[in-house]
């Protein structure tokens, strides 16, 4: 006998072989058929007892929610969807399941419901199957980088300083909070807290990376970040997962082509690697949208947009040529984008770069060459004085999925730009000073994890896309 997976049961053609497999119970019926998962695979095995020899107490404890271990021969399956299933010889319950309080009965749950109850969720086959793609898109991230030449570097969660300058961060301290030391003029007085200085959850690693990759030519991280935004839309966290490589003399188009190949690597491994699980979603998706207004409805189903990313090139645009196609765009003229496009300068929305993406190129776009004073103060300062070397990846249904520039790695004009955005010399010292001893060009890009898990899999919410969402009020579990 060999105690053994769901998945490896399901994938066994040696018939008669005796396994042991454990799992939890997701349906019992006709006090014969137990369909059991491991979270292994999408699919369950069907185990199938003899009820006239089973001792009738036990067959009671056999409910969904209860873990058992079942012993038996592996058999050709009579039932569809499966090619084998295991007539039970031993059966034993390894821990009980309430049927009355349980709260997942063999039906469809409502989205929010199963993020009430997110410590069970990883249970269903919707929520084991995103857990298991974001595992293979984990492990993609960092096969690509390491195979690719890349140092994983380790950036700090407590940081003194704010890399977006967007000043909503989370803060950090020891002190007293009913009763904080106070200086003379009333305000806090961080001199005597833990780190003797103001100090918050980082909301980037990239600034700390920069410094990696000027001495180890290229790095990433790849780590939780945090922003203190008091928004409730289904695209934002309060705590995610960051990927940000930064790579010592690659200009802009090197940045470019990097993050096009490593997006293609990385959707491509989790298509090769998650396939059921991709199936079942793919489904799930068609289902969604079929619920929708059709003026709202995909185009493509979630296979056909993953491979709409991996076979197209990515078309490279400048800010200034998206604006010029926006502007005369047929929804900008009949007033249909929310947020009309008046002229340059603007800051682009999602519909925008959905627009782009779906209905204009029918491909994924870069945009790069942005206005500067819509960029954060590392960017690089074209010529022309008033861009910078920005660049965003857009992708149909989500738009931009990934951020990054050229750094500006020029002293006097990093100094000037700082002053500019009233970023204050002194807290940032150390990234000026690089820039002083052995400057060089180098870039580097922001991708959301979520972000791209929540594409890949086809989740309307972000919140379905991490195993405990962050929110505004929400920190359970």
């Amino acid at each position: 006998m060999i105690t053994i997976s769901v998945n490896q049961a399901l994938t066994q053609t040696a018939v008669g072989l005796e396994v042991r497999v454990r799992g939890w119970v997701r349906t019992f019926r006709s006090n014969r058929f137990i369909a059991i998962n491991d979270g292994t695979t999408i699919h369950n095995i069907q185990a199938v007892v003899n009820f006239e020899q089973t001792d009738p107490e036990l067959l009671k404890r056999i409910t969904t929610g209860a873990c058992i271990e079942v012993i038996g021969d592996l058999a050709t399956s009579l039932g569809k969807g499966q090619s084998v299933e295991i007539n039970v010889s031993a059966l034993q319950i390894l821990g009980d399941s309430d049927p009355e309080k349980y709260p997942f009965q063999p039906k469809k749950h409502s989205l929010e419901f199963l993020r009430e109850n997110a410590h069970l969720r990883p249970r269903t086959s919707t929520f084991s199957a995103i857990l298991r793609v974001r595992h293979a898109l984990a492990f993609a991230v960092h096969k690509y980088f390491n195979d690719n030449g890349f140092y994983y570097m380790h950036t700090p969660i407590i940081t003194g300083s704010d890399a977006e300058g967007a000043g909503e961060m989370f803060r950090v301290t020891a002190l007293d909070a009913a009763n904080p030391p106070k200086n003379e003029d009333g305000t806090v007085n961080f001199k005597e807290d833990f780190f003797e200085k103001e100090t918050n959850l980082t909301v980037s690693g990239q600034l700390e990376a920069e410094l990696g990759a000027l001495a180890l030519s290229k790095v990433y991280t790849f780590g939780p970040t945090f922003r203190a935004e008091n928004s409730n839309t289904s695209r934002h966290l309060a705590e995610f997962w960051m990927i940000e490589p930064e790579v010592a003399f690659n200009d802009l188009d090197d940045n470019m082509m990097l993050s096009e190949d490593f997006l293609k690597y990385v959707i491509n491994y989790a298509i090769k690697h998650c396939a059921d699980d991709l199936e079942f979603l793919d489904k799930r998706f068609a289902d969604e949208e079929k619920a929708k207004p059709q003026q709202q409805r995909s185009e493509r189903g979630l296979l056909e947009q993953l491979n709409f990313v991996i076979n197209n090139n990515f078309v490279r645009l400048s800010y200034t040529e998206a604006i010029d196609i926006l502007k005369n765009s047929t929804p900008n003229k009949k007033k249909k984008f929310k947020y009309p496009i008046e002229g340059w300068g603007t800051d682009l929305q999602s519909e925008h770069e959905r627009f782009l993406v779906e209905k204009h190129f029918k491909s994924p776009v870069i945009l790069f060459d942005y206005p500067a004073n819509i960029k954060a103060f590392y960017m690089r300062l074209n010529d022309d004085g008033k861009t910078v070397r920005a660049m965003d990846v857009l992708f149909p249904g989500i738009g931009e999925i990934i951020g990054g520039s050229q750094r500006e790695e020029r002293h006097d004009v990093l100094k000037r730009k700082m002053k500019e955005f009233d970023i204050a010399e002194e807290e940032l010292w150390w990234y000026l000073e690089t820039r002083q001893f052995g400057t060089c060009v180098h870039s580097g890009f922001g991708l959301g994890f979520e972000r791209l898990v929540q594409f890949v899999t086809g989740m309307g919410n972000i919140r379905d896309v991490i195993p405990f969402p962050r929110t505004p009020g929400k920190a359970e579990f």
